[in-house]
């Protein structure tokens, strides 16, 4: 049957032939582009799948440098740091350079003086003028704010870490159990006998010998070791300061199960009876400890020695150092605010946040309330040089160099235990979000060029297909005996 009005054949080869310029399109769009979705259209369910790991990846990469960003904030912190602590090993040299009094006149002292004095000024400067990008990281700032701090029994409270999360404040409650206590021993009586003792005295800091004649008084004997307390790290104290006949207590100057009492009679020597705090005989020689504190912060155990208290929890990190005068009981106080928070994760959220504090550095604020702090080393100050102070002065000093030894550490574990390990795990997970998108996403250029090279082929024999669908009609003509 032959019919001119519809050309079927050619309708057929025209639409065969737009499928195959189609696909033909479709395969020049995914190879020019790299990409095998490139509209809605292509793979909506893939689509939407390659979006949210998109999203994911770019999530991820900002993730990681909020981390890179954050270990260029902890180098410049640390950096800053160290120059204080340069300056601070500085200082204790000059405090016992100037403790050699027999070698160091008073204008050598004045001298070493006015450098302690230039050196404080420069550690306070350091804490106000080092910045990141503008923000100031030792003046304080990047601290956390406090609310109800009693003085009078926590003489000092570093906190270390705070998750907030939702709340406004994290409430801290401090129960002391069992207080601290100096290593302590009694002598019972007002005098000595008719016999001359001679003893070892040996404390924390060292050991030295007392010779007491026969009946020397309860005085005299608490004058001569609290002369001796710099070698020793003890201190004697009547009983009663108005009954001499309840004798006196030897005790060592610090707190905790770290400082001890030891007493030994020397070959010869009248016994001299001594008893602990209980009232038990103590033998010759032994040794007779403090007591660390037994503590709890908001209901959880904590870490002592002697006055300190630390605790490490995912609610907070503190470090607290209590007052001799709190003795049994407790105190409460509330974090409000501040510290320094880093995104560390691709989500928004308390579980991928960090938050630390960094203290002041000012030199006022290094110490602390039972000791001192490393201002009064200046110039018309408590433990100035020229006070003659030297023992306390040089105390002060290593207690700060303690104090920002142990900011630094912690501020370079948190770089090595925390930034470095999330680095290291999100390139990771970028990595595996980036090959999951890659396979959804990028063209596989071998296959799409073979259907490449099919759709040009079926292109070519479409268009001849329909030259010769076109070309039948003109057979019709023969039929009218053209």
């Amino acid at each position: 049957m032959s019919r001119i009005t519809n050309n079927i054949p050619a309708v057929v080869s025209q639409r065969q032939l737009a499928v195959s310029q189609r696909d033909l399109s479709t395969s020049l769009q995914r190879l020019s582009s790299g990409l095998q979705i490139n509209r809605g259209a292509d793979d909506p369910a893939g689509l939407i799948v390659s979006e949210r790991l998109r999203s994911e990846i770019a999530a991820v990469s900002q993730a990681i440098d909020n981390s890179e960003r954050a270990i260029n904030v902890i180098a410049t912190t640390e950096g800053a740091i160290n120059e204080v602590n340069n300056l601070l090993t500085d200082i204790q040299a000059l405090v016992v350079e100037a403790a050699n009094r027999g070698a160091f006149s008073d204008e050598e002292v004045d001298a070493n003086q006015l450098q302690i004095d230039e050196a404080i000024e420069a550690i306070s400067r350091i804490a106000n003028t080092t910045t990141f990008a503008g923000r100031k990281l030792l003046d304080g700032s990047l601290d956390y704010v406090t609310s109800g701090i009693d003085y009078n029994s926590l003489a000092n409270v570093q906190v270390v870490a705070a998750n907030f999360g939702r709340a406004d404040f994290v409430p801290v409650n401090v129960a002391v159990a069992s207080a601290p206590l100096q290593a302590e021993v009694v002598y019972g009586a007002a005098a000595l006998g008719a016999s001359a003792v001679a003893i070892d005295l040996q404390g924390p800091k060292g050991i030295i010998t007392l010779n007491f004649p026969a009946n020397t008084t309860v005085n005299d004997m608490v004058d001569a070791i609290n002369n001796q307390g710099e070698a020793t790290g003890l201190e004697a104290e009547m009983v009663s300061a108005t009954d001499p006949s309840q004798g006196m207590r030897i005790l060592s100057s610090g707190y905790g199960s770290r400082e001890f009492v030891s007493i030994t009679t020397l070959e010869g020597s009248a016994a001299l009876p001594l008893t602990d705090i209980s009232g038990n005989n103590v033998a010759n020689g032994s040794r007779i400890e403090g007591h660390d504190a037994v503590a709890f912060i908001n209901g959880a155990a904590t870490i002592s020695d002697g006055l300190k208290l630390s605790l490490r929890n995912a609610q907070a990190k503190l470090d607290i150092l209590l007052d001799p005068a709190l003795g049994v009981g407790s105190t409460s106080f509330a974090i409000t605010g501040g510290g320094s928070l880093f995104q560390l994760g691709p989500r928004v959220n308390t579980n991928q946040q960090l938050n630390v504090g960094v203290p002041a550095m000012q030199a006022n604020k290094l110490g602390n309330r039972n000791i001192g702090f490393l201002s009064q080393l200046g110039s018309g100050q408590d433990y100035a040089l020229k006070t003659g102070n030297f023992d306390h002065a040089s105390d002060i000093v290593d207690a700060v160099i303690t104090q920002v030894a142990s900011l630094r550490g912690r501020l370079g574990a948190f770089e090595r235990n925390n930034l470095r390990p999330n680095i290291t795990q999100l390139q990771i997970t970028s990595e595996n979000l980036t090959s999951s998108e890659s396979v959804i996403r990028d063209t596989d250029f071998a296959k799409e060029t073979t259907e490449l090279t099919r759709a040009q082929i079926l292109v070519q024999a479409g268009t001849s297909v329909l030259s010769i669908a076109n070309a039948q009609q003109q057979n019709v003509l023969s039929l009218l005996g053209g």
